[in-house]
């Protein structure tokens, strides 16, 4: 790790895997502000409103990755967090934690390169306070505009094979399925960014535990876990995607519990990021293709 200057901030953490870097800041969040390849563009969102900033008592995004509390709530999810956050270097792991929040809840957010263009993220929240409290981790990463975010479905099986459903799909107020910018195949449930359009979402389960964001020639891909016989937010997702005019959210939710005052819950992604990539429109194809991609990064951790 070196500390850098980015986005306005004197001081950033910058984490190098392969031909890839993430850049971490240290003055606000936690929040990742970069990832890209090495000398290349970012690959996730900058606000440029927010950009720099430090202090106050306003909810700010700045962009990038985040680590939110689920379910979401007006109040509780929008803790602001314009202070300094604290590095430590844990072995191969990066730690980063902010102050704990008004309710007693402790974020960490931890990386580790894996040295081949991927990292290991491990995001952590403790209850700090005296009462149990109900809530899932949501890893969010904000996406440059531009792309498409990538969804597979589940396995086709034909009647009567299988008789019970095999996913949900989550629907919010200002969500329309006739929204041009979804896209509901047989394989993959795409959602593309539009920077003429408002704000769109949906949540479903997914099976296989990945899916995948392409920005020009550039592919993003991460993992996480799924456990079928587990609660999961939002009528059982475990990932979500939500959209506006200036970025795309890549969303991953952990598993819902009730976390008891001392206990810490624990979810897990893995990311990797190609460069140089040509994907084939039919979609079947690209399905493969996001799945032969998908198969390079494997995660370690486990939901706890």
């Amino acid at each position: 790790m070196e500390t850098i200057e980015f986005g306005g901030w004197k001081r950033c953490a910058r984490i190098v895997s392969g031909d890839v870097e993430v850049v971490v800041t240290l003055e606000v969040g936690p929040r990742i502000i970069r990832l890209g390849l090495i000398g290349q563009r970012n690959e996730l969102h900058e606000d440029p409103d927010e950009m720099g900033k430090t202090g106050g008592d306003k909810y700010l995004s700045y962009g990038g990755h985040r680590l939110w509390i689920a379910p979401e709530d007006k109040v509780k999810t929008y803790q602001p967090e314009n202070e300094p956050v604290e590095y430590k270097r844990e072995g191969d792991w990066h730690s980063f934690k902010p102050a704990q929040d008004r309710f007693g809840m402790q974020k960490e957010l931890r990386i580790k390169a894996d040295g081949k263009g991927g990292f290991q993220l491990s995001h952590r929240i403790s209850n700090n306070s005296s009462e149990p409290v109900t809530m899932a981790p949501w890893a969010i990463t904000v996406m440059a505009p531009g792309g498409v975010c990538l969804i597979p479905q589940s396995t086709y099986k034909p009647f009567p094979e299988v008789l019970t459903p095999v996913k949900p799909i989550a629907l919010w107020s200002y969500t329309n399925m006739e929204d041009p910018r979804l896209h509901w195949g047989s394989h993959l449930i795409r959602l593309k960014h539009d920077g003429g359009m408002g704000p769109t979402k949906i949540g479903t389960y997914v099976t296989q535990g990945y899916a995948g964001y392409i920005n020009g020639s550039s592919l993003f891909v991460k993992r996480f876990c799924c456990d079928a016989v587990e609660d999961y937010p939002d009528f059982g997702c475990n990932f979500e995607t939500f959209t506006r005019h200036d970025m795309l959210e890549f969303e991953t939710l952990g598993l819902l519990r009730i976390l008891k005052p001392g206990a810490t819950a624990e979810h897990e992604e893995a990311w990797k990021l190609y460069g140089g990539v040509s994907l084939p429109d039919e979609e079947q194809a690209l399905a493969e293709a996001l799945e032969k991609y998908a198969g390079g990064v494997s995660i370690e951790g486990k939901e706890s």
